[in-house]
């Protein structure tokens, strides 16, 4: 094999295994996702005191799961269950909830 097809083959390698990592990230805001429906409702359309996140803008989100996370945001619960995950965990969350129409 020569290098020029040695090279387009890592390309196209490293190409696809890009892909399949943004799919997981995605699928991994989903997931996640589903322990908020006891709360938020399912898929975030919540009717009732907690708020609804279906829809909203992902930076809206996502900052304010970072700041329940610091303790810059008071709340009843969020602040201990957003301790649990990773800053790049609540955005795949907030890209999900902002996905959702």
């Amino acid at each position: 094999m020569t290098t020029c097809k040695l090279l387009f083959a890592a390309i196209a390698i490293a190409g696809l295994a890009a892909s399949q990592t943004v799919s997981a990230a995605d699928a991994g805001g989903k997931i996640i996702a589903a322990q908020c429906n006891g709360c938020h409702g399912f898929e975030g359309a919540s009717k009732g005191a907690v708020p609804a996140l279906k829809g909203k803008p992902a930076i809206y989100l996502s900052e304010s799961m970072k700041e329940f996370k610091s303790d810059k945001r008071k709340g009843t619960i969020m602040n201990r269950i957003a301790k649990g995950y990773s800053d790049n965990e609540l955005d795949n969350v907030a890209k999900y909830y902002s996905g959702l129409k």
